[in-house]
């Protein structure tokens, strides 16, 4: 397995609808271990076939279950309730973090690997992470849930790190902060 480089904002892979998946094979099963690989080594909780530069509809994600990393192939919402803030972070967003509201609970279908269907309901941080990561296979960013200002700020703090102006350190505290696992996987801050 190897790992994969993460797209950033600004790549225009992540701005661009996913296509279905049709056929589950040895080539999808061997890209979503080298994507699992990549999700742990950045480190995350979710990574989106787009943030690796494929434009197809299906993530990983590891729940801290003691399941491990598991795949969901051509995922959709069918139902959402509720309302829950929560400090948000995204691998292709590095290093900022930002009170986003979305549902608290989803029904979510789709496919896993075996080719079996899976029909979820999923809560607070698994909702989340579902949701953000639907969200990348239909070319949306964790920016576009923020105010126009917010966005703007969070723009030039990226640019500004990748041309090396500026470091993560020097971001504003709010911003930067890393989540600790307890508040990653539902618990209190």
């Amino acid at each position: 397995m190897t790992a994969s480089r993460i797209r950033i904002v600004g790549d225009p892979v992540l701005r661009q609808r996913s296509e279905e998946v049709t056929e589950i094979d040895e080539r999808l099963v061997r890209l979503t271990e080298d994507m699992a690989q990549t999700m742990y080594e950045a480190p995350g909780a979710g990574l989106a076939a787009p943030q690796v530069g494929i434009k197809a509809r299906f993530f990983v994600y590891d729940l801290q279950d003691e399941v491990g990393a598991q795949t969901l192939i051509n995922p959709e919402i069918v139902e959402s309730d509720g309302e829950w803030l929560f400090d948000e972070g995204c691998l292709s967003v590095p290093g900022l973090y930002f009170e986003i509201s979305r549902p608290k609970r989803v029904h979510v279908r789709g496919i896993d690997l075996d080719g079996n269907e899976v029909d979820w309901e999923a809560d607070e941080f698994a909702a989340r992470l579902i949701q953000h990561e639907l969200d990348h296979l239909d070319g949306v960013l964790l920016l576009d849930h923020l105010e126009a200002d917010q966005r703007k700020d969070a723009k030039r703090a990226v640019r500004q790190m990748m041309m090396g102006e500026r470091g993560p350190d020097e971001l504003p505290e709010r911003s930067r902060r890393r989540l600790s696992r307890d508040v990653l996987f539902g618990g209190s801050s």
